[in-house]
């Protein structure tokens, strides 16, 4: 059956996590398949060029050029190193689906949130044709515009991925994406034939791993430990919890554009122990994903999913884990390694998957969920 690699490189800056899948070509979609995956580390000196690029108010072409060149390598060594692993030739593989690596997501015009500000965009820095050079492969790239230019939120793009692997015929299930921002799928039994519902619910792991970075160093706190060790700020929650965008209809997505430390700081008292505050974002964390659940089944008229299936890194965070089951005690966890995706691959293999929707010519996203104009083929092709 046909081989394809998803590529993607998140919020956290960390890598560029790779995945080799397999993908039948019957008419129900494609079943994917992940057969390998390779996590190619971020050296520290692109991620600090990457980080300031997305926090910059003006950069010169030149700049973007040589941070994309270096990135673009970076993805050549991650797809080298997965066959290689996986004792794949590279003639084995259809194409590479890349998302590149997000620098500026502002699906409501500027990132300020106002419309008046100019038209909608998304920026992903990525270079097809260079990478399509260096490893010998096609690739499909240029998911999220197209989208957009149909007037959707252009995110998350997941959630089509997560109805071909985890929808099931009796039972109501969500799949909640835990990366540096988190976003849910609400998916209706098979009987139920209503289109999933998906949108961000607002900051996952971003928040914590920078307000972790400045207290404690290193990328993130492992497990929730630190978190854990402190106490939840009920006042500073409620404040963080005014925030308009936690109360907005769906479709919706957000980014690094709203959610910041100068957001956090500028709603601090300070007088909080740090502890404190780094327990009071997981709390955040999941209290915003509860107020979105709801919200999605209010919008579906729908009873308590069933089941929860965490995914991204902040899958393996038992502190986060834990708040979220409080939330929701009416969701039992899943695991999706249950379904042959651990929770670390499904947005690499997202990618994968969605290459093979283009080249068969095929919606990649849901309009359900971005609220596009209808169904739109996603990504540009450029041929080895």
């Amino acid at each position: 059956m046909p081989l394809y690699i998803g590529l993607m490189s998140g919020t956290s800056l960390d890598g560029i996590d790779a995945a080799l899948v397999e993908i039948d070509d019957g008419p129900a979609g494609g079943h994917p398949r992940l057969l390998a995956s390779h996590a190619e580390p971020m050296p520290a000196a692109l991620r600090s060029r990457l980080w300031e690029l997305c926090h910059a108010e003006r950069v010169g072409f030149a700049e973007l050029a040589a941070a994309e060149e270096a990135f673009c390598r970076l993805q050549a060594e991650a797809v080298t190193a997965l066959l290689a692993a996986s004792g794949t030739a590279r003639e084995a593989v259809v194409a590479i689906g890349s998302h590149g690596q997000t620098i500026e997501h502002a699906p409501y015009g500027h990132p300020d949130g106002s419309h008046a500000n100019g038209p909608a965009y998304t920026l992903q820095l990525d270079n097809p044709s260079r990478l399509a050079e260096l490893t010998g492969i096609a690739v499909v790239a240029d998911f999220r515009r197209r989208d957009l230019a149909a007037g959707g939120q252009a995110a998350p793009l997941a959630p089509a991925f997560h109805e071909a692997l985890f929808r099931d015929r009796h039972e109501w299930r969500l799949v909640l994406n835990l990366g540096g921002f988190a976003n849910l799928t609400l998916l209706p039994p098979g009987e139920d034939d209503r289109a999933p519902l998906g949108f961000d619910s607002g900051p996952a792991n971003a928040l914590l791993d920078a307000w972790h970075a400045r207290h404690r160093g290193g990328a993130f706190d492992a497990d929730g430990a630190w978190a854990a060790s402190g106490r939840v700020d009920e006042t500073l929650l409620a404040r963080l919890l005014e925030e308009p965008f936690f109360h907005l209809p769906p479709p919706r997505s957000t980014g690094r554009e709203l959610f910041h430390l100068d957001w956090l700081e500028k709603r601090l008292g300070g007088e909080e122990r740090p502890e404190d505050v780094q327990a009071t974002l997981a709390e955040l964390t999941a209290a915003s994903v509860a107020l979105a659940v709801e919200m999605a089944r209010e919008r579906f008229d729908a009873p308590p999913a069933t089941r929860l299936i965490p995914c991204g890194g902040g899958a393996h965070n038992r502190d986060l884990l834990g708040r979220l089951a409080r939330r929701l005690p009416e969701a039992t966890l899943g695991d999706s390694a249950e379904w042959g995706w651990p929770a670390d691959w499904l947005e690499a293999g997202a990618f994968a998957w969605l290459a093979w929707r283009r080249l068969a010519g095929l919606p990649g996203n849901l309009p359900s969920v971005t609220g596009a104009a209808g169904p739109r083929v996603l990504g540009g092709v450029y041929a080895a």
